[in-house]
């Protein structure tokens, strides 16, 4: 028997019997895909960019995660190509890739998988279903009920949002005979939380630079938020300048750079700094300020011995009070500068290590004793308050911070004093004679009377060159003596001749009276003392003179023998 040809199928059957192949390969694919949609698949990473990680599931098409979910604290990826995680379908994306989401556990399938759950306290999964009185219907394979208050929600818009949405719970009641499960959500949450909170802990090392966000801010500091761990940011460590309070330069939900500066693992606290990613200014103080430098700074501070000045964020000087002014007056900081108040000053002493810049006001100012020598010289008269008494003298102000000294022997010729104050007061306004200026002690030396008229003065002030005076030898020296034109008026006189032998007629110590007009009448009778041929000269002789010159700036009174 011959084998029948096989039947060749017309065109129209050939075409039908494709269309058929096609559906049922689509129908396996829905049906595949459903069927793995809700199941734990395991995924490999194939691929990342900076939104997704690709992830193959063994189907023809890959699935995504954000990408968000596998960032550390500081940013970094937690997960590479060929890292392996378990994942479920939970859609699919516009561009036809599938939608994944991690699985960390289970649904469980029946009531002693519960049973097991239950007493293991291990978590599994449920499908949230429908909105309750008091809270949430969710499938953990049988219906469970799970109260608002352990959701992990915050306000009912949020609970709503978990319907349809696949959770991690925990079983905190089980009665099998009445089908009665209650769920926990917030209990795992907290536990993830913490076990998150760890992860980043473990992660972090001090030295390292992170990124945070500011998450409270207080008097004292700032507490920064590095991925589900706080830090806390020390008002001294935001900046190197000085800060009031952080809300000065920081606000709430501000994304900041942060160098981590201490990590005390027993106690979970971290230590963080912003100004310690800048260079240190002091690190080139030594460098930009020298001694001597004239430089300009804002007072930000005021003590009871001295004022602060900032030179530049970061680097603060002291003027100490005794630096601020010549004066030796006591005066409090306040009284001289003002907290805000600009100011030039000259730069003392650098000391890096201790960070420490000394400065001075009164340096800046110009030292006035300068000035007050060129004002006042040796033997120029001066006014000015007296400051203070002593038992050796008067001390006088000549300018700011400039005083003058008059000794106790140097305030009056009327009587000696026992202490000026005898005579003078605090505050009384005098004038004195410079009589010495010590440039190296800083010192001027001033009399009061040395101003009083003395008996030169007013000889000098009755007389005039070419009046015939009378006078009385105190001392002879040679050709020269030492004459006494009155109380206290002294010159002296050159004669031309040796001093001849005394006469009787002078000898002795007859009074002035007697001597005086014996000398006359001997001067009527045309007799000459001091010619080749008359009588010489005497300690003690009564003598006539002429005026040739006086000079009453210097108190003096030149003369010459009359005859």
């Amino acid at each position: 028997m011959d084998n029948p040809k096989p039947a060749v199928p017309e065109p129209e059957e050939e075409a039908s019997s494709s269309e058929v192949s096609f559906a049922e390969i689509l129908l396996q694919f829905e049906r595949e895909h459903l069927a793995a949609s809700g199941r734990a698949l395991e995924g490999v990473v194939v691929a990342m960019n900076d939104d997704l990680v690709f992830v193959d599931i063994g189907r023809k098409m890959e699935g995504v995660l954000p990408v968000a979910g596998f960032r550390d604290a500081a940013g970094a990826l937690t997960v590479g190509k060929g890292y392996k995680m378990l994942v479920t379908i939970s859609g699919t994306t516009a561009e036809g890739l599938y939608r994944l989401s991690t699985l960390r556990v289970e649904k469980p399938k029946d009531w002693s998988s519960l049973e097991s759950a239950f007493a293991g306290k291990r978590t599994i999964q449920g499908t949230v279903k429908e909105a309750v009185k008091g809270g949430l219907r969710v499938d953990v394979g049988v219906p469970a009920f799970m109260p608002g208050s352990r959701s992990g929600a915050r306000d009912q818009a949020e609970l709503e949002q978990l319907i349809g949405k696949d959770i991690e719970c925990r079983i905190i009641k089980l009665d099998v005979a009445d089908e009665d499960v209650v769920v926990d959500r917030r209990v795992v949450l907290e536990e993830g939380e913490r076990a998150a909170r760890e992860k980043v802990f473990a992660s972090l090392q001090e030295g390292a630079v992170v990124k945070g966000k500011v998450r409270n801010l207080t008097d004292f500091g700032a507490f920064v938020d590095l991925g589900g761990v706080d830090g806390l940011l020390h008002v001294a460590d935001i900046s190197w300048h000085r800060i009031a309070k952080p809300a000065d330069v920081l606000r709430v939900d501000d994304e900041v750079e942060l160098k981590i500066l201490k990590i005390n693992a027993a106690n979970h606290k971290i230590s963080l700094g912003m100004k310690q990613l800048t260079p240190e200014p002091w690190a080139l103080a030594a460098e930009k300020y020298k001694q001597g430098d004239r430089v300009k700074g804002k007072v930000v501070r005021i003590s009871d011995f001295g004022a602060f000045v900032e030179l530049e964020p970061g680097v603060d000087g002291l003027i100490h009070v005794s630096e601020m002014s010549w004066s030796k007056k006591q005066r409090k900081p306040s009284d001289i500068v003002s907290a805000g108040e600009v100011v030039e000053v000259v730069i003392l002493s650098v000391n890096p290590g201790e960070k420490r810049v000394a400065l001075g006001l009164k340096q800046a100012l110009g030292d006035p004793w300068e000035e007050t020598v060129r004002k006042y010289p040796a033997g120029s008269v001066v006014e000015g308050p007296v400051t203070s008494l002593q038992k050796f003298g008067a001390f006088v102000e000549l300018a700011e911070g400039v005083e003058g000294m008059i000794h106790v022997g140097d305030i009056s010729r009327e009587k000696r004093l026992n202490h000026p104050k005898e005579v003078l007061n605090v505050g009384q306004v005098v004038k004195a004679q410079v009589l010495e200026v010590e440039r190296t002690k800083r010192r001027f030396r001033l009399g009061m009377k040395q101003l009083e008229p003395t008996n030169a003065d007013q000889y000098i002030a009755e007389h005039k060159p070419g009046d015939p005076v009378t006078g009385r030898v105190v001392e002879q020296s040679g050709n020269r003596a030492k004459v006494e034109l009155g109380d206290g008026v002294f010159t002296w006189c050159t004669f031309a001749a040796e001093a001849e032998k005394p006469d009787a007629e002078a000898k002795g110590t007859g009074d002035l009276s007697s001597l005086t007009a014996r000398l006359a009448a001997k001067w009527k009778s045309g007799a000459a003392d001091s010619g080749a041929g008359g009588e010489g000269v005497r300690t003690g002789q009564i003598r006539s003179f002429r005026i040739v010159a006086l000079d009453a700036a210097q108190k003096r009174v030149e003369i010459e023998p009359a005859g």
